[in-house]
């Protein structure tokens, strides 16, 4: 888990993305079970409250679940495994647009060196799954 203590991004928001990265890729599976917070806090070496927060807001995401006393799991709802993913490609289209209209690039030369590009590298599609 890469988590930057120095970066602007909240440090609770670094696990949160980190957690949905993981259930995007199938890394996460659906009703898995997963650190408890103190666990991940003493994992991470962040405030236990840090790991509480991310928690919560998971919780509140509906990306994980905690019955009772039992451990968190991840959500076992297909809806929110599929929007997880459609954020995470959504944000990286977004980068890349942001990225090629700065130099002006014509949308059907970018659409052309994308779709070369990921069929040059079928071996990196399926280890980043």
């Amino acid at each position: 888990m890469n988590i930057k203590l120095n970066s602007r991004e909240p440090v609770y928001i670094q696990v949160i993305r980190y957690f949905k990265e993981q259930i995007a890729k199938g890394v996460f599976e659906p009703g898995q079970e997963i650190s408890s917070r103190r666990e991940l806090a003493n994992k991470l070496k962040i405030n236990p409250n840090t790991a509480q927060r991310a928690y919560k807001e998971m919780e509140e995401q509906g990306l994980i679940f905690t019955e009772g006393n039992l451990p968190s799991r991840i959500t076992k709802n297909e809806m929110i495994i599929k929007q997880v993913r459609e954020e995470l490609i959504l944000e990286a289209v977004s980068t890349f647009i942001v990225a090629v209209q700065s130099i002006n690039v014509p949308l059907e030369e970018a659409i052309n060196l994308v779709k070369k590009k990921y069929e040059e590298n079928p071996n990196e599609q399926e280890g980043n799954r």
